[in-house]
């Protein structure tokens, strides 16, 4: 009797154990499923020179490789907002994408202040103009991302917090854009290179801070990016390409090989 007492003791706490993985399991599926996801941001989230886009997006060019797209395509969340568009500064994204936003939100990403510190026009003066305008140019986009982008990141920060309390965000940076001492034979100096990467480093930084002092996680693509920069043997950044909107961005490598993988380490 004792003996069958201890087997069917047994049997229960096997059984019992059993039964506990099941709802853990279920909850698990059940909280993928319930999660929901909007995605922020300029040109590097929207997915510009990764191909494959969006013809309802028109002009801020989701493109279905883009690593927000991917992401959802991947975890199948409940709903998907998908509001980066190409050119967004963080202006526009306080009076344009945070609609989705609600107190169901669960996961935000977002990329922004590239264009707030005018780096698209940074990178023509550089294509265009001499070293030492490139070096200057640089300069000045590097004195903006620390003495004026802070503030209006903290802007787009705390109205994400504001209307998406329960969420968890992720804001990504941007990568160096050149090799140096790389494969390139013609093209800008090194020097010049070196100043553009620089100010992505700064841009990285200030927005990595940013980000911390709301409690926000912070996705560093720099080192994803390393080893494919332009200049490199296997570049998933653009250079200067036609049509020329695609110029500086990452290509559907960069977006998937690159941005995916630490923003799904994140999320």
């Amino acid at each position: 009797m004792k003996l069958r007492r201890l087997l069917a003791g047994a049997a229960t706490a096997v059984l019992a154990l059993g039964v506990s993985v099941i709802p853990t399991t279920a909850s698990a599926q059940e909280a993928q499923a319930a999660e929901v996801y909007v995605a922020l941001g300029d040109s590097y989230s929207s997915g510009v020179g990764a191909g494959n886009y969006d013809s309802a997006s028109g002009d801020c060019r989701r493109s279905n490789n883009a690593y927000p797209q991917r992401w959802a395509n991947a975890n199948g969340p409940s709903a998907f907002h998908f509001t980066a568009c190409s050119g967004a500064r963080t202006g526009d994204v306080l009076s344009g994408q945070l609609g989705p936003l609600n107190s169901s939100t669960t996961l935000v990403s977002i990329s922004i202040g590239g264009n707030d510190a005018g780096f698209a026009d940074a990178m023509q003066t550089c294509v265009l103009q001499s070293t030492a305008s490139c070096v200057n140019r640089m300069g000045q986009a590097n004195t903006y991302i620390t003495d004026n982008l802070p503030a209006q990141l903290d802007a787009v920060y705390s109205e994400i917090s504001a209307r998406a309390p329960q969420a968890r965000v992720v804001v990504l940076g941007y990568p160096r854009m050149y090799q140096l001492n790389g494969s390139c034979a013609v093209g800008l100096s090194e020097q010049a290179r070196a100043a553009i990467n620089a100010t992505s480093d700064t841009l990285s930084d200030v927005t990595a801070k940013r980000a911390a002092d709301h409690g926000f996680s912070y996705g560093d693509v720099r080192g994803a990016f390393s080893g494919h920069e332009i200049c490199s043997s296997s570049p998933w950044l653009h250079s200067v390409t036609f049509p020329i909107g695609n110029s500086y961005h990452p290509n559907a490598a960069g977006q998937g090989s690159g941005y995916l993988p630490v923003f799904a380490g994140l999320a």
